[in-house]
């Protein structure tokens, strides 16, 4: 086995073990849905970088922390994905605790599609006609969902295009993933612990110290839960071709849609019907189309 292969096994258990863990993170945040999505995220964020403080320490990764935070562009890189990321937190547990996980699943199938849009504007790649197509008959999806059950379409396009974004960037940063994530929590970190004990000055915190030791325990764990499916993921896309990690990507929305209906009880109803449809042939045409032009490809070669 070569340094490539064994390189892209790494990359492909690394995503399955993320793309696995997040398809199953709604129950986790079930458990905790009478804290509000606000304070889980500054939770979340607090006890991830508590978490990576000792893994960093652990594993020797300071002196990359400490090189990845004194170059300018890599820091601005930075900045601009714990925002990212922050807001794709936020989005994503609201959709949980306020019952719209279908809209969440929605969101993350669609990713797939806006990483193919950002491929095509941002680094000039071209697409065949089947992909145009699927894009095309995948924002027909959307906007009949839009049209007919549109309250939580704006939870599914934002959590799309801030995971898509977040995404790409990252695979562009010339930092790792333990460094980078380290990174954009601590950069969240203040604004999140100031939330929190405000809150709690104020006596509104939902959860935390308030007498309920389960919910500490989860809200605690909340920061391994956070940061390892993460880790993971930056690890596998350093590893993984792009489109390779697409595919893993439908790993995680079909097993929140699968909770969503059989689980939580969501309703599914026609228009959801009609754009999960169209979702799902789109995507079914790109993973065709995909391995015909590979296939094509090392023919060629």
């Amino acid at each position: 086995m070569t340094d490539e292969d064994r390189t892209r096994r790494t990359g492909l258990l690394l995503g399955l073990g993320a793309y696995l863990s997040w398809g199953v993170l709604p129950l986790y945040f079930k458990a905790v849905d009478h804290v509000s999505a606000l304070e889980i995220v500054c939770h979340r964020i607090v006890w991830s970088l508590v978490f990576l403080a000792i893994l960093a320490t652990f594993l020797r990764r300071w002196p990359g922390i400490r090189a990845a935070v004194s170059t300018p562009r890599v820091a601005m890189t930075l900045v601009l994905t714990s925002l990212l990321i922050g807001a794709n937190w936020l989005i994503w547990i609201y959709a949980v605790v306020s019952g719209h996980v279908l809209e969440g699943s929605l969101g993350y199938y669609l990713n797939p599609l806006v990483n193919v849009l950002m491929g095509v504007f941002l680094l000039k790649e071209r697409l065949s006609r089947p992909q145009v197509a699927a894009v095309f008959l995948a924002a027909a999806g959307v906007a009949v969902l839009a049209a007919g059950a549109g309250s939580g379409i704006w939870i599914s396009l934002s959590l799309a295009l801030s995971f898509a974004t977040y995404g790409f960037l990252r695979k562009i940063a010339p930092v790792d993933s333990i460094e980078g994530l380290t990174i954009e929590t601590a950069l969240l970190t203040p604004a999140a612990l100031a939330w929190i004990l405000i809150l709690h000055d104020r006596g509104g915190g939902g959860g935390f110290l308030a007498g309920d030791g389960t919910t500490d325990l989860l809200l605690i764990a909340g920061g391994a839960i956070t940061a390892i499916p993460l880790l993971l993921f930056t690890g596998a896309a350093r590893r993984l071709p792009y489109s390779t990690l697409g595919f893993l990507q439908y790993i995680a929305p079909s097993l929140q849609f699968l909770l969503a209906v059989l689980a939580f009880g969501e309703r599914f109803t026609l228009p959801h019907a009609i754009c999960f449809g169209a979702i799902w042939t789109a995507l079914a045409i790109f993973v065709f189309e995909g391995v015909r032009l590979s296939a094509r490809s090392r023919a060629a070669h």
